[in-house]
């Protein structure tokens, strides 16, 4: 099993501001594959916007094109540590976000379906 936990949201970062995300990946770190960032807005779908190859230094990210150019998913394989920084928020980036692992399956791209296992969530709210 693998444990994850968010951290760095809640409160409220004004439109064009910036706010780092962290998710702490406990347990049987080793069986991950990939990890991956996702979202969700109130009466929407859950989104897939960044994945990473775990514990590899030349893995090719993964963003979804909403966030592609300003956001950037990277990782600290010494703390078993993954990251989303967020720059030039908008007021449409307001979602639960949530951390994944993933045993398997393609990293090239962000597909719910692949990941494994889910962190609890953390909120980000922009402001206009």
């Amino acid at each position: 099993q693998v444990q994850l936990v968010e951290s760095g949201g809640g409160g409220s970062v004004q439109a064009g501001g910036s706010l780092r995300l962290s998710c702490a990946a406990s347990g049987y770190i080793y069986s991950i594959y990939c990890m991956g960032w996702f979202r969700q807005a109130p009466g929407k779908e859950r989104e897939g916007i960044a994945s990473l190859r775990h514990y590899t230094s030349n893995g090719t990210p993964y963003y979804a094109d909403s966030v592609k150019g300003r956001f950037t998913i990277s990782q600290d394989n010494a703390k078993n540590t993954l990251f989303l920084q967020m720059n030039s928020l908008k007021p449409e980036d307001t979602a639960m976000y949530y951390c994944a692992a993933a045993r398997g399956g393609s990293c090239a791209r962000v597909n719910e379906a692949d990941f494994d296992y889910w962190g609890q969530g953390t909120q980000v709210t922009v402001s206009s």
